[in-house]
């Protein structure tokens, strides 16, 4: 077993040490203010591109802080658009969701296992909704209990509002009514459920790298929407693409907001966002060349 024996560096350490690696410092204040503000682990990750050797970290020629600083402000600034595109399309989600399912099959579906695939995962389900609702400060969670004794649940267009949106997607997967399933889906332009449930779930991991700040722009995500589906509105006409970057669900993301009249102010501001950053290259996010002649992109 290897034991850990590195010591923590001072802001000043961290400075020598990046310039005996080969990394050019412009501004030293900049540098002093940006790692006393951003912890060097989690700037580390802008650094890597800039990195001639991975295993002695020597950087390449002309490299500089400046470069890396870039990048991470870029990386914010996307993890802030994606987050407010990705918050809309959720309240949307949401909203059809209980719409169509209660209109089908009552305000407590989601408390009846026979609704349900997986008795296992109903459970689940259940169980972090009863959490949700009894830590709840919503005044009109107090409200209603204050009225009704029965059920142990308010109705799906409360309960639901508690929901993260792991649980409404996981809900959504595990629902047995698939034409139900379908309407949804159809309200988003896309032409099957099961579409949908994987872009859920591409969704949903991708907000959990937003809300815990988490590297984007070059980022493998784990989770791979499905984009071989024949779709009824502006797709892209090149799918031999790596599912795992961020170009596929950003893909995805812009065909949802054009469902929602919503995708052309989201293709305006992420195009100002790349012309803002000139030292970001799209093809670590996945894209390919001539991205921009796409008809989702024009």
């Amino acid at each position: 077993m290897n034991i850990y024996t590195k010591q923590p560096l001072s802001i000043t350490d961290q400075i020598v040490k990046l310039k005996a690696q080969g990394l050019i410092i412009n501004d030293e204040a900049l540098a002093v203010k940006t790692l006393s503000e951003i912890s060097y682990f989690r700037f580390a990750a802008y650094l890597r591109p800039l990195e001639a050797d991975k295993l002695t970290h020597k950087f390449k020629p002309k490299s500089t802080f400046e470069n890396a600083v870039s990048l991470y402000e870029f990386d914010n600034a996307l993890r802030q658009l994606l987050f407010t595109a990705i918050q809309r399309i959720e309240v949307a989600l949401r909203s059809y969701i209980i719409q169509h399912f209660s209109m089908c099959h009552g305000p407590f579906w989601f408390m009846q296992m026979s609704l349900h695939d997986s008795e296992h995962r109903f459970l689940e389900n259940l169980s972090a909704l009863d959490r949700e609702v009894t830590r709840s400060k919503e005044d009109f969670i107090k409200e209603h209990f204050l009225h009704y004794d029965k059920p142990e649940f308010p109705p799906a267009w409360k309960t639901l509002e508690l929901a993260s949106f792991g649980t409404l997607s996981k809900l959504y997967y595990n629902f047995a009514d698939k034409r139900v399933k379908k309407q949804v889906a159809r309200e988003f332009n896309l032409p099957q459920h099961e579409v949908l449930e994987s872009w859920m779930r591409s969704l949903a991991a991708l907000r959990n790298h937003c809300a815990h700040h988490a590297r984007l722009w070059n980022r493998y995500l784990n989770a791979t929407p499905q984009l071989n589906a024949h779709m009824r509105g502006n797709w892209i006409t090149n799918r031999q693409i790596d599912a795992n970057k961020l170009y596929a669900i950003l893909c995805c993301i812009v065909y949802w907001l054009d469902s929602m009249e919503r995708g052309d102010e989201f293709r305006s501001q992420f195009h100002q966002l790349l012309d803002s950053y000139p030292v970001v290259d799209p093809a670590a996010m996945g894209f390919p060349a001539r991205w921009k002649d796409e008809p989702l992109w024009k």
